[in-house]
């Protein structure tokens, strides 16, 4: 079946519904509701056009949110139930297994880092950067 603008739209409007309610529980039938499509239909369409499932999609979504709030020092579980993960085990297993750290470290890691750029703000500014504006 050939990608019309018009399906390309439809499907772009039920990504956008993703991205602002990532948080609230999801489901495939919610999402392929926006894009008027049966959720088969709409979840075929969704994995061609994005290359990935809308689960992983959301899943991703997710995550990405989790590392922002972490880098703010927020607590583990506030990120977790605030990007709309169900259990903190299931978000903590899944962090790690996608980021590569464990939440509380990947938190405290981003902590040091804002540490150390308060400390000695040169170390994180490009050298080339440095040369070309004559920072001392």
């Amino acid at each position: 079946m050939p990608l019309t603008t018009e399906i390309y739209q439809r499907i772009a409007s039920a990504k956008v519904f993703i991205d602002e309610n990532y948080q609230e529980p999801i489901n495939l039938d919610d999402v392929s509701e926006q894009a008027f499509f049966s959720r088969f239909h709409f979840h075929r369409l969704f994995t061609r056009i994005y290359r990935r499932t809308p689960h992983q999609y959301i899943t991703k979504k997710r995550l990405s949110k989790a590392k922002d709030l972490l880098t703010e020092n927020k607590s583990v579980t506030d990120v977790c139930n605030e990007v709309g993960f169900e259990s903190i085990g299931s978000f903590s297993v899944l962090f790690k297994k996608e980021i590569g750290f464990a939440p509380t470290y990947y938190r405290n890691m981003a902590w040091l880092k804002k540490q150390e750029a308060l400390k000695q703000p040169k170390k994180f500014i490009p050298h080339c950067f440095i040369e070309q504006y004559n920072i001392k």
